[in-house]
């Protein structure tokens, strides 16, 4: 019998892995409806979807090995950061999805969220001001014009899975729907600003660097609290509190 093996498991969902199957344990149905139809949408190597019984999809794995994680180096070549690159703007160029997504905020309600987080992360001693005050300044370039298009919602390095120098599939999709390019982008290339160069030039076309940077901010001061309550620690070396450490 094949192991079972916990990949993600916290209070919201669960990931099992029993041999090549991914087992995705999901209350929120909603949530699974968004991945299953994005990967069906999207112009981009997914999964394949092997059976829906709520609350549980099952998937089989993709080729290939993770671009990389958050906090260790990265062992694929530029080339395949390049790749990465390039889907994601096939991704982009795509039609957009007919759902908005769970995720996207206007202005106003962004710069709620980040205001109430970082007055929390001081109040309660988690960071130090000054690091909160220069990331809090630098998200700001965040908030500009942006024209909607087909994005992941949450593309994490390890959610990107290559062989050599090619993109053999990108998984969870449950956060896609219509964002923001440089979100992407900046998702991808958190915690390793090196391969942004490579990301860059497999995209294809200009991007504006300090928006990205700007989102290394954001992600990261709006995932500090939820990853400690989570029983993940964001001041592992390399990680959320080292990226907010890089813009001081």
């Amino acid at each position: 019998m094949d192991e079972v093996r916990v990949v993600v498991a916290h209070s919201e969902r669960a990931t099992l892995r029993v041999g090549d199957v991914f087992l995705k344990v999901d209350a929120d149905q909603a949530r699974i409806d968004v991945e299953v139809e994005a990967m069906a949408l999207a112009p981009v190597p997914t999964p394949k979807v092997l059976w829906r019984k709520p609350p549980v999809l099952a998937i089989a794995a993709v080729p290939g090995t993770a671009l990389g994680r958050l906090g260790e180096p990265s062992t694929a070549s530029p080339a395949a950061w390049a790749a990465a690159g390039a889907a994601i703007r096939k991704l982009h160029e795509a039609p957009l999805p007919p759902w908005a997504g769970r995720r996207r905020r206007g202005p106003d309600e962004l710069v709620a969220e980040l205001d109430g987080e970082c007055e929390s992360l001081v109040r309660n001693g988690v960071l130090p001001a000054d690091l909160v005050t220069r990331n809090r300044q630098v998200a700001e370039a965040v908030l500009r014009p942006w024209t909607p298009v087909f994005t992941h919602g949450d593309l994490q390095l390890d959610h990107v899975f290559v062989d050599g120098d090619e993109v053999t599939g990108i998984i969870d999709w449950s956060e896609a729907g219509r964002g923001d390019a440089l979100f992407d982008i900046a998702t991808v290339t958190l915690g390793h600003e090196e391969h942004l160069g490579d990301v860059v030039a497999g995209y294809g076309t200009d991007v504006d660097v300090d928006v990205i940077r700007a989102w290394w901010s954001v992600r990261s001061l709006l995932g500090v609290r939820w990853l400690v309550e989570h029983g993940f620690d964001p001041s592992a070396p390399g990680c959320e509190v080292d990226v907010l450490r890089s813009r001081m």
